[in-house]
């Protein structure tokens, strides 16, 4: 059985929004990565992925995001042994002022550029690539 995950690449003003996870996490506490969370059990539903990814954004960092576009997937394993899929989408930053709204998720949220991150040394090559793919389907969505 997988877990779900959806993470939002939040894109504003030339920028990508990036949290610093709190140490508190079960998973990669302290380090940097994109806003994001589990979906939670629903029955029949529709748009889970969405919905999940605005619910998540907002009670981590306070913001609305629009224009949500499927990224890319992956799948890894959690330092607890959990084995997660993980859904990526490109997001607008609509609204709001991004802060650390859950302590117990997030210890600092932080603007990179596209080149920063790449140059970034201590990130991971997961959300380097993440974020290449990102930057890449921004672009051709503005062409």
């Amino acid at each position: 059985m997988f877990i779900v995950n959806v993470e939002g690449a939040i894109y504003k003003e030339g920028k990508w929004l990036l949290i610093r996870r709190s140490e508190k996490e079960e998973h990669a506490g302290g380090s940097l990565s994109l806003v994001g969370g589990k979906c939670e059990i629903e029955g029949v539903s529709s748009d889970i992925l969405e919905r999940t990814l605005h619910r998540e954004i907002y009670e981590e960092v306070g913001i609305k995001v629009t224009r949500v576009s499927y990224v890319n997937s992956s799948s890894f394993v959690t330092d607890l042994g959990d084995h997660v899929i993980d859904i990526v989408f490109l997001c607008h930053h609509q609204s709001g002022v991004p802060y650390p709204k859950s302590v117990n998720e997030v210890d600092e949220v932080l603007w990179f550029t596209t080149n920063e991150i790449a140059s970034h040394t201590k990130l991971p090559v997961f959300l380097k690539k993440n974020i290449k793919l990102a930057a890449a389907l921004l672009n051709e969505l503005s062409n």
